[in-house]
């Protein structure tokens, strides 16, 4: 993979730390010629965990930090923005860097003007500086623009012969604040009947565990009613069942997160999705959550029970 020059990265940055470690809260202003990678670099700080905004105009930049921020940001700067300089956007560095509370790292995208031109003949896009005009007269104008703001980066990475997920996996290298902040994972229950949700990334079938439908009093209750989640965890092979699943979910979680995923769906599957796949996805997701992965869960079934129940009813347990 190819690697920005470390020559070019200032010392100081050296290995990232964790945005809270000093109290502070960690700002990337991400800038660079266009065509370098700034979109894709903004897209993955964001599914690290950061607040993105891309192509926020300068002036609009020092009202958006007035206040606390409440998470990480990622500001994307663009030389096509109606009030870009190089004198503002070194004024706006040095004026974030006096800010007490923020800790402002500069990540400039560089890459030859070889590699731009190359980028702007695949995509056949105008440049912005220079819409017409051919786009190397546009490159160089813009090189020679942002060579200040070059000399200011904290982290340099030199994308010509990086792929998007090359650089993607650099940033993630540079500003992740932790694997488990970003991956987010979401556990769904469903009812094979009426197929299978769309954007399952794995998928467990539970009807091999004993289904309280069987049992006139546990019918009309849901596995989120600690009756029903007793009966299906009575079944001697549950423990075993919900340990596997959660030995697997552990140990490939993290290579998810090498892969750059952000994002991973599980489901759990039953007959009716009101029983024994609901009280899976209760257990799991709680597992999970325990060891401190960020876990949202969804019960498919018992939403659509809930929309055509009269007002006022809800479904029993749930």
């Amino acid at each position: 993979m190819a690697k920005g020059r470390e020559s070019d990265v200032n010392k100081a940055a050296a290995k990232p730390a964790d945005a809270q470690a000093d109290g502070t809260t960690r700002l990337v202003l991400v800038t660079g010629p266009s065509g370098a990678g700034r979109t894709t670099a903004i897209a993955a700080l964001e599914d690290l965990g950061y607040e993105a905004i891309n192509n926020l105009p300068l002036s609009l930049v020092p009202r958006l930090l007035d206040g606390p921020l409440p998470r990480p940001m990622a500001l994307g700067i663009d030389v096509g923005n109606r009030d870009f300089s190089a004198a503002a956007l070194i004024e706006l560095i040095d004026r974030i860097t006096r800010a007490p509370g923020l800790r402002l790292e500069v990540l400039y995208l560089d890459a030859s003007a070889e590699a731009l031109i190359r980028r702007y003949s695949e995509t056949r896009r105008r440049h912005p500086l220079l819409p017409e005009a051919q786009p190397v007269a546009g490159i160089e104008q813009e090189l020679d623009l942002l060579a200040p703001i070059r000399m200011r980066a904290d982290v340099l990475l030199d994308t010509s012969a990086m792929s998007p997920h090359d650089l993607r996996a650099e940033v993630a290298r540079w500003f992740d604040m932790g694997e488990i902040a970003r991956l987010a994972i979401s556990i769904h229950s469903f009812s094979y009947k009426r197929g299978t949700p769309r954007g399952l990334d794995m998928m467990f079938d539970c009807r091999f565990l004993t289904n309280p439908h069987w049992v006139p009093d546990l019918r009309p209750l849901t596995g989120l009613d600690p009756a029903v989640a007793a009966h299906v965890a009575g079944d001697p092979r549950f423990a075993d069942f919900l340990s596997r699943v959660c030995g697997l979910l552990l140990f490939q979680l993290p290579a998810h997160i090498d892969e750059g995923k952000a994002h991973l769906a599980v489901g759990f599957g039953c007959t009716g999705g009101q029983h024994r796949s609901v009280v899976m996805t209760e257990a799991v997701s709680k597992a999970l959550a325990q060891a401190g992965w960020q876990v949202s869960k969804r019960h498919r079934e018992l939403e659509r029970r809930a929309q055509t129940l009269p007002a006022g009813k809800g479904a029993k347990g749930a």
